[in-house]
């Protein structure tokens, strides 16, 4: 028999473990350095999908060391931009991780201006930079050259207090020019500007987590009793980042199922989650070490993205269903590890993370695993299914332990009309969804192809059945006739 639904088996667990044994119900904590999640929730050991090769920090670019940095961002001619927050300046790395330019000034009308702690950082594809600088309470904008196009400031709208106060730390931009801020303070989801820096909206709004006892208090409550109870806001947004189609993907600290949503132009959330479990960094962890807390998010070609936990200093990266690809990183002092990472890029097979304590950014390349596993979901996005099936089987066969694999697998036999095969890898992956999907083409081709067999079959029996029937009929009225003759 199929394997049941996943959510009855862990509703089961929670039950027996709650009330069966009296024991709290505690994850248990993940020590592997390289590991995936199965089905069941358990941590397996996995290959390391990526390697740190180098570290980049001032003294190696031969300039002032970096005074905690907050972000950066790779732009699409593969140039490094670094907000270096305590030095108010922006430094310009290029593919070899050299110096090839810093930022601390521009001009407006003639008069020279400085950058006060900036935060945030972001480059579109004509090389225009926007710069979140928030001690002075403003969003630059800068083109190729460097040169002022214009400064968006604090905004006026009805939908926003007399008392606020703008300040932006993470800003994005998307293909149509619109600016996306992340600022402190602000509850009601992104701010969105227009091409020409007036405020539009919010945008992707958190919903409100409500403690259910303590509402049902509230409503009994006397007035001076609600006053010093808590007032339920919605969460903050950590980090936010843009993707070729101009999706806002975010993370926020929320302890729930939605930390990573993809957010459309009416603000919906999108985000897939179609994996063994929602993308939330950790499943498994300790009540005293707590749940991932995701600070930034990079997003690759092909729905590939992947979040930064600072708890743990880990990077997790899911495919465009939700499915965990690969988990690397930590905390420590080793090459690999980081003391306080804030922020991570990604390019090609290249990850870059940046250590704020530190002032340093470790460069991650991909290993022969991962750069297969990345291949393999590639080929698959692309409508490459043969090439597909054939780089998740060689996944397998330097993981077996990746069950998502022969999801992968199967989907690329699903569709090349492989049903039967498709089948088996799904139920090698414990896919109930894509299972049943697969058994139903099977069936009906099956139909399909035997479809004239069956129905002389059909026929035949019909036929002979009837001739029973009649010659029963026949049979029964001779012999009432001799009776009564």
């Amino acid at each position: 028999m199929y394997p049941i639904k996943k959510r009855y088996i862990t509703l089961l667990t929670v039950i027996i473990l709650a009330f069966g044994t009296g024991i709290p119900v505690v994850k248990a904590s993940v020590d592997q350095r390289s590991y995936n999640y199965s089905y069941w929730a358990d941590a397996v050991p996995a290959p390391p999908a990526y390697q740190a090769v180098r570290i980049i920090d001032g003294e190696r670019l031969g300039i002032e060391p970096l005074s905690e940095p907050n972000d950066f961002h790779v732009s699409p001619n593969r140039y490094i931009y670094v907000a270096d927050t305590g030095n108010n300046r922006i430094i310009i790395l290029d593919e070899t991780f050299d110096v090839v330019d810093v930022i601390e000034t521009f001009f407006i009308e003639g008069s020279k201006e400085t950058f006060s702690s900036p935060q945030g950082i972001f480059v579109n594809d004509e090389q225009h930079v926007f710069i979140a600088d928030t001690g002075n309470n403003r969003v630059v904008h800068l083109d190729a050259n460097f040169d002022l196009i214009k400064i968006v400031e604090q905004p006026e709208s009805e939908l926003l207090s007399d008392q606020f106060t703008f300040r932006p730390l993470k800003v994005a931009v998307d293909y149509a020019g619109r600016l996306f801020v992340m600022a402190d303070g602000v509850f009601d989801g992104f701010m969105e500007f227009s091409v020409d820096g007036y405020f539009t909206t919010f945008i992707g709004a958190n919903r409100v987590r409500v403690d259910p006892i303590e509402y049902l208090w509230k409503r009994f409550a006397t007035r001076e009793q609600r006053s010093q109870m808590v007032n339920y806001v919605p969460t903050e947004f950590t980090n936010l980042d843009v993707n070729e189609q101009g999706f806002l993907y975010a993370t926020n600290v929320d302890n729930s199922d939605d930390v990573i949503k993809k957010i459309n132009a009416r603000g919906d959330d999108i985000l897939r989650r179609e994996g063994y479990f929602s993308p939330i960094g950790d499943v498994r962890y300790t009540q005293t070490d707590g749940s991932s807390r995701l600070i930034d998010i990079s997003v690759a070609d092909y729905e590939i993205y992947s979040v930064l936990d600072s708890r743990r200093g880990r990077i997790f990266t899911y495919n465009g269903d939700g499915h965990l690809m690969y988990v690397f990183g930590g905390i420590g002092n080793r090459l690999g590890e980081f003391h306080t990472p804030i922020a991570i890029e990604r390019y090609d097979d290249y990850f870059l993370v940046l250590d704020r304590e530190l002032g340093e950014i470790t460069i991650f390349t991909a290993t022969l695993y991962g750069q297969t596993l990345n291949e393999a979901v590639r080929s698959y996005e692309q409508g490459d299914e043969e090439l597909a099936h054939q780089l998740f089987e060689e996944v397998v066969n330097m993981n077996v332990n990746l069950e998502f694999a022969y999801t992968g697998i199967g989907k690329s036999l699903l569709q090349q009309d492989q049903y039967e095969q498709a089948m088996h890898n799904f139920e090698q992956s414990l896919d109930q969804n894509n299972y049943s999907k697969a058994y139903l083409l099977y069936r009906n081709r099956l139909l399909r192809d035997h479809f004239n067999v069956i129905m002389s079959t059909i026929l035949g029996t019909v036929s002979v059945i009837t001739i029973i029937v009649v010659y029963r009929k026949i049979a029964k009225r001779k012999r009432r006739v001799l009776v009564e003759q």
